[in-house]
C-alpha cells in the first residue's frame, strides 16, 4: 500500500494560475478651443427698503415707483419709470434709513463684438463671454520604437494643449 500512495497522489491534479499581463501603450495628441460667444441680457427692477419711512408714488402713501411695461413705456427694450418715490419719516426724532435701487435693463442696442472668423458679431449685453478660438500653429509628433515620443510645436496660439502619454506594463502572477 505504501508504494500505491506516490501513485495515488499523481492521480489527483493541482492547480495552477498562470496570469500575464503585457501592454504598451502610446498617445499623443493636440486640441484646440473653438470659439464661443454667449451674451446674457439684464432686466430692469426697482427695489426698496427702509426703516421709520413711509412711501409714496404718484400722491398714493404705501407706494413706489414702477416700471412702465406698456408698449409706449419702453424705449429699445428698457422700461421707464412712471413715477418717482418720494420718503416721509413716519417718527419724527427716531432713527430712520432707506435704501431704493434701480437697475436699468439692456438695450436692444447695436453694440456688437466680432469674436473671430466664422462666429458672427454678437450684441453686448449686461453680461457676456467671449472665448477666441486657438491656433495649433505647426505641429509634429513622432513616436519611435524605444517608445520615445517628441512633440515639435511653433506658432501655438492660445487655447491650444498637446499631451504626450506612453505606459508599458508588465505582470506576472
Amino acid at each position: 500500500m505504501k508504494k500505491l500512495l506516490p501513485l495515488l497522489l499523481l492521480a489527483f491534479p493541482t492547480a495552477s494560475f498562470a496570469d500575464i499581463t503585457h501592454s504598451i501603450q502610446s498617445v499623443a495628441s493636440v486640441s484646440t478651443l473653438g470659439a464661443s460667444a454667449t451674451s446674457e441680457r439684464i432686466g430692469a427692477s426697482i427695489s426698496v427698503a427702509g426703516t421709520n419711512v413711509t412711501p409714496k408714488a404718484n400722491t398714493v402713501a404705501g407706494q413706489i415707483g414702477s416700471l412702465d411695461l406698456a408698449d409706449a413705456g419702453i424705449t429699445n427694450g428698457v422700461p421707464t419709470v412712471d413715477y418717482d418715490t418720494s420718503f416721509t419719516v413716519t417718527d419724527a426724532g427716531n432713527a430712520w434709513s432707506v435704501s431704493e435701487t434701480y437697475l436699468q435693463a439692456d438695450s436692444t442696442s447695436t453694440t456688437s463684438a466680432q469674436v473671430t472668423d466664422g462666429i458672427s458679431a454678437i450684441p453686448l449685453l449686461g453680461s457676456y463671454t467671449i472665448v477666441s478660438g486657438g491656433d495649433p500653429g505647426s505641429v509634429a509628433i513622432t513616436l519611435d520604437s524605444g517608445q520615445g515620443l517628441t512633440v515639435s510645436l511653433a506658432d501655438m496660439g492660445a487655447g491650444t494643449t498637446a499631451t504626450l502619454q506612453s505606459t508599458i506594463t508588465l505582470g506576472l502572477d
